[in-house]
């Protein structure tokens, strides 16, 4: 699993909240975090800002480039 999918993972699990209710908090299609977790789709740049600003989190610490 990749790092950007496991902290996905994490951070979406540590608030309690369902892939398809983040997906539409996000804006984005109900089965976007799934997609992203099982990696069988990557966000698009836009799509990577809107889940760090979500989570309050930054684009390096989701990428794996800052702990």
């Amino acid at each position: 699993m990749s790092i950007f999918a496991e902290r996905l993972t994490e951070l979406r699990e540590a608030r309690g909240i369902q892939r398809a209710v983040a997906s539409e908090l996000c804006g984005f299609g109900a089965n976007a975090f799934r997609r992203y977790e099982l990696e069988e789709m990557a966000p698009s740049l836009s799509a990577a800002v809107t889940i760090a600003d979500f989570f309050g989190v930054s684009l390096d610490y989701l990428t794996g480039r800052d702990s």
